[in-house]
């Protein structure tokens, strides 16, 4: 058996832990983008929302290395922004080999198609957006990334409001994570532990802004989407938590 079936294997698993309603054309759809791209499940790199396939950022990123993409750049739009309106518009260029004349891919945002989770941090999603768009075009994936869906339908609620934010007016991540876990009554440590392995981290402490950022959009799409088995993806890390209390 080839190495790429054995790890697609699993990674079907996966799936039909975290989404146990999955279809058999479903399947195929991600057996397809498996072996095509060598996105994993477990590692949060594609995700299902509405039951649609969804790449996230960090899968994005990593195919770019494993492709030795040759660089990123971007740059803000100026003429197209409103800062006292929280609009912000980004253009990213990816080099996939030196002296190449690069992909071109713009994103916007603005409090009106973000989620709430992550409103105050606009400019921040709008230059993920355009690398996303670029990195799309780039390596011919068709599918949507999940950080450029507009605001998740019934994520905002009445508590919910607009979270305290950091001195360069971004919200706190730690706040942000608390939120999902209060609305959708999930257990924190769980929570810190799936974190830290989506981040490729130890602790969750030692993960980037970036990396979190995209946790915290998978998460609160995954909750969303089927909160039971998000509630039972969690329930694997309960060994982990216990053996380091």
């Amino acid at each position: 058996m080839k190495r790429d079936e054995v790890a697609v294997r699993s990674e079907i698993r996966v799936a039909r832990r975290i989404w146990p309603d999955l279809e058999a054309t479903r399947l195929r759809d991600l057996r397809g983008l498996l072996l095509k791209y060598q996105f994993s499940v477990a590692l949060g790199e594609i995700t299902r929302i509405d039951n649609r396939w969804y790449v996230t950022h960090s899968g994005l990123l990593r195919l770019a290395s494993r492709r030795n993409c040759n660089g990123i750049s971007t740059s803000l739009q100026s003429r197209f922004c409103d800062p006292a309106g929280s609009r912000w518009v980004f253009r990213a260029v990816v080099y996939k080999r030196p002296h190449s004349r690069g992909f071109v891919g713009y994103g916007d945002a603005e409090p009106s198609n973000v989620s709430a989770t992550v409103q105050g941090a606009e400019l921040r999603i709008a230059e993920t957006r355009a690398v996303n768009r670029a990195l799309r075009k780039a390596y011919g994936i068709g599918l949507c990334s999940v950080e450029e869906l507009g605001a998740f339908p019934g994520a905002r609620n009445a508590s919910a409001g607009f979270l305290p934010t950091n001195g360069n007016g971004q919200p706190r991540l730690r706040d942000q994570l608390c939120l999902l876990i209060r609305q959708y009554n999930l257990d924190a440590n769980l929570v810190k532990a799936y974190a830290a392995d989506f981040c490729g981290t130890e602790t969750l402490r030692g993960a980037s802004r970036e990396s979190v950022e995209s946790f915290i959009t998978h998460l609160s799409a995954a909750a969303k989407e089927n909160r039971d088995a998000l509630v039972c993806k969690l329930n694997s890390y309960s060994q982990q938590v216990e053996a380091r209390s």
